[in-house]
């Protein structure tokens, strides 16, 4: 009992000392929480959704999936003559015909689409009563002819939409128009969606292409009849080949489509969370080492009294184990105001998603709390250890211990030897020649060479300080000198709290190689590759509606529009091995619009009637070879027999491992109605008139604003935008991890103050001025960071060298080291070190300089 009482009143006498370590476990601890409460929110809002909306039973066409709609622009269908025969089966009452497309874009008068921005889809619905499960008629009516259009209340508040406001619909069948004849409220959380309702005979007519379709027929249980009764009365009824669910069934399916996308969320924040908690470590070590350093004569006349060294290390541990539960509980409660703030950042980027479904489960406090206090006093083990180790004679000596030279020695040789291993392994990733065994060198080389730093930074503190002391602060004159020695004072201290700032900014800089390699990589391929002046596409994947496509090729000053059209199908090569592949098919034209390489024959010759071309890594797997017979089974069409006319080499980015074939070849084997529209459409200019052929397809695209024309300098700033916004967000989680090594920082400062008092007051004594005792704090600071930074910066780049290179077996061959973002880094390291600085030198520069010399 005494230990704990011990130990608590040391935690209450350093409790500012421990702030700055607890706030560094809250911000980690709430990482990982908000993460948990964040992603079980989004499951309980979809879970809510599809209880709200699925029917007892589903039945949808056989083999309907979600990727039909991109491909054709109309989901697979069902006859009409199906209602009656689900309508008799036994159990089943309130039987409806459902229709539903989401490949539409619906725009406003002023011609902006409506729709969501942020990934979530428009869908166009017919209104049934089944709909009054989820919505109800806030306003208005439902919709009762082909000019009645019902939209959500989300979209109507958010676009400005009212009551007689007119509403174009896009879809593959054609424009249509209609007025908004009423606004829907959600009874359940829109997670951001569009939706717009017509009346049925409208939606079959303007969404499938004509009456009599459906998509999905719904039927409820009657009273005492159970989902799975039901599902096996409509099978009896309707026979084979369609797909029956029941609500949980699809329920389920629901949660499996969304569970990839949670998962890469989720576990990706956590990753950046553990990140958090590594940098962490290094800050309660450090803040455990130093306290256990400045109370080194009062545990010397706790032991001398009596006290025991596994009491000692247990007094230590104690505070540790406090220190965890009072940043964990902290953190926690922080964390559910983080996943909060998440869903309010979802809901601005157009994912709505309501607090009133926020889910805490008992599982997220324990995780936050177990995690945080288990790495907290793991990290405090290695000081409390050597709290134990002080023997009763360290009462008669001045406070501080002496460093032992021999660990010192032994910890730099095992740093060196991790350095080494880790420097090993990433050239070997980067030297790798398959993937998959590069992969592995590159996160064993990661690692080791992480480790090593870490290991050796004491070793190397002394060095790099001193390099940086000779260019940073030797110009300052004494004053930057002391900075110097006080940094050096400590080598493992130093080493420990740039290391905090060097994982950080490590992957910083790894992912700046790499993003910007990315870039370069893309740009050098398209300016060798692409031979088109422009490039049409939807940035949601939609397919090119054929009367955009129509108005494309009416614009002036076009020389060529080439179609590019994507197929599902199974290829069977010559010894009878079969691939699910998907197969291009294109005008003639796209030869010259993408200049592919070949390893064996002309690219022109597979546009000829029934032939086609093949990778080389398929042909080389398969044997295929110039000349051979493959069989090419289409989706919803006919088997056809198309000859190999060449062979394109992979070793490319653009189309890697793309079959080609002729459009007009396709059509011969897939009926009409199953033929893709576009994907995306190239275009040529005539000569000389490149500028007039690009603004007339910006105006022949203008009622269509789902689709962007790019020039090549659009299409590559594109590219360095998309990057750009996918490094912006990694870089905005890694400040999670900066965060707290820039507390580490002010608490390794803010300690050593504490620890050199005396010191201060005599410097101060003899004639050192505040300003001046300010300045050599900033200046130890800013070395630190800069330290830290170094470290960072060049392990980073290292990190980015050899991924780069691994990726060039992806076809991205062109190393960018990214120069000014950086040297940019590197000088807002010192401008980190300036300001965690800032609280640490105004409180010793008013220091008492008495007081100071007379403190023990």
């Amino acid at each position: 009992m005494s230990v704990l009482k011990t130990s608590l009143r040391n935690f209450l006498a350093h409790k500012g000392r421990m702030a700055l370590s607890a706030v560094a476990v809250l911000l980690s601890v709430a990482f990982v929480s908000g993460t948990l409460v964040f992603t079980d929110t989004m499951n309980t809002t979809f879970d809510k959704l599809f209880a709200t909306t699925a029917s007892d039973v589903t039945v949808s066409p056989e083999g309907a999936t979600d990727d039909e709609a991109p491909q054709t622009g109309r989901p697979e269908t069902l006859p009409a003559a199906l209602l009656d025969k689900v309508a008799k089966a036994e159990g089943a009452r309130n039987v409806q015909g459902a229709v539903a497309s989401l490949s539409v874009t619906v725009v406003d008068a002023k011609n902006k689409n409506v729709g969501p921005t942020g990934g979530a889809p428009t869908i166009a619905v017919n209104w049934s009563p089944n709909e009054l499960r989820s919505v109800e008629i806030a306003s208005g009516h439902e919709p009762r002819g082909p000019t009645d259009v019902v939209v959500d209340a989300a979209t109507a508040e958010k676009h400005g939409l009212k009551l007689g406001d007119e509403l174009r619909t896009i879809s593959v069948t054609g424009d249509f128009t209609a007025k908004i004849s009423g606004i829907a409220a959600f009874k359940v959380t829109n997670p951001g969606a569009t939706l717009v309702y017509f009346e049925t005979a409208t939606a079959q007519r303007e969404l499938l292409g004509r009456e009599g379709l459906f998509t999905q027929i719904t039927a409820d249980a009657a009273p005492g009849v159970s989902d799975e009764a039901l599902k096996a009365g409509i099978a009896a009824a309707v026979g084979g080949g369609y797909k029956l669910q029941t609500a949980a069934e699809a329920a389920d399916a629901g949660r499996e489509e969304l569970a990839g996308f949670l998962d890469v969320m989720k576990y990706a924040m956590l990753g950046f969370a553990g990140i958090a908690f590594l940098v962490g470590i290094f800050l309660i070590v450090n803040t455990f080492s130093m306290l256990v350093a400045q109370r080194t004569r009062e545990i010397g006349l706790m032991r001398a009294i009596g006290s025991s060294r596994r009491q000692v290390n247990r007094s230590v541990l104690i505070e540790a184990l406090l220190l965890g539960l009072v940043g964990s509980a902290a953190g926690v409660a922080a964390g559910v105001g983080l996943a909060v703030g998440l869903m309010k950042l979802m809901s601005a980027v157009g994912m709505e998603l309501s607090t009133g479904d926020l889910t805490v489960k008992w599982t997220t406090p324990v995780v936050g709390v177990v995690l945080g206090v288990v790495v907290t006093v793991l990290a405090a083990y290695v000081p409390a250890r050597r709290a134990g180790k002080i023997s009763p004679m360290a009462a008669l000596r001045d406070a501080g211990t002496p460093a032992d030279g021999r660990a010192g020695r032994v910890r730099g040789g095992i740093g060196l030897a991790l350095t080494a291993a880790g420097a090993a392994a990433l050239v070997a990733a980067a030297r790798a020649e398959e993937a998959v065994p590069g992969s592995a060198w590159l996160g064993l080389g990661v690692v080791l060479s992480l480790l090593g730093f870490v290991v050796v930074g004491p070793l190397l503190a002394g060095v790099v300080v001193r390099a940086l002391g000779v260019v940073v602060l030797r110009v300052f004159g004494p004053v930057g000198r002391m900075a110097e020695r006080n940094a050096l004072r400590n080598p493992r201290r130093t080493g420990a709290t740039g290391a905090a700032l060097m994982i950080g900014l490590a992957l910083v800089a790894c992912l700046s190689v790499v993003g910007s390699s990315m870039v370069a990589s893309a740009t050098e391929e398209l300016d060798r590759s692409v031979g088109a002046d422009f490039i049409v596409q939807s940035g949601t994947g939609q397919p090119i509606v054929p009367q955009a496509q129509a108005a494309l090729e009416k614009a002036p000053g076009i020389d060529h529009v080439t179609e590019y059209k994507w197929l599902d199908v199974t290829v069977t090569d010559p010894r009878g091995k079969k691939a699910e592949q998907g197969l291009a098919a294109a005008d003639p034209t796209y030869a010259r619009d993408l200049r592919r390489e070949t390893t064996a024959g002309r690219l022109a010759d597979a546009y000829g009637p029934d032939a086609m071309s093949v990778g080389s890594d398929y042909a080389t797997a398969h044997g295929v070879k110039v000349g051979d017979v493959l069989t090419v089974a289409f989706k919803g069409g006919k088997p056809a027999k198309l000859k190999v006319a060449a062979i394109t080499s992979d070793q490319a980015n653009v189309d890697k491992g793309a079959m080609y074939t002729n459009v007009t070849t396709a059509a011969r084997y897939l009926p009409a109605d199953r033929m893709p529209h576009s994907l995306l459409l190239l275009a040529g200019a005539k000569d000389g008139q490149e500028t007039q052929a690009y603004q007339a397809l910006k105006d022949a695209l203008a009622p269509y604003p789902q689709y962007k024309v790019s020039n090549q300098a659009d299409y590559k700033e594109q590219l360095q935008d998309q990057v750009g916004q996918l490094l912006n967000i990694v870089y905005g989680l890694l400040a999670l991890a900066i965060v707290v090594a820039v507390l580490g920082v002010v608490n390794t400062l803010a300690l050593s103050v504490v620890e050199r008092t005396r010191e201060i007051g005599l410097m101060r004594a003899i004639g050192l001025s505040r300003r001046q005792l300010r300045r050599m704090i900033r200046l130890e600071s800013v070395v630190i960071a800069l330290f830290g930074a170094l470290l960072g910066l060049g392990l980073g780049m290292g990190w980015g060298t050899a991924a780069q290179k691994l990726l060039a077996l992806e076809g991205l061959g062109v190393l960018d080291i990214p120069w000014p973002t950086i040297l940019t880094v590197f000088v807002a390291s010192a401008f980190v070190g300036l300001f965690a600085a800032l609280v640490p030198a105004f409180r010793a520069g008013r220091m008492n300089v008495l007081n100071a010399i007379a403190s023990e």
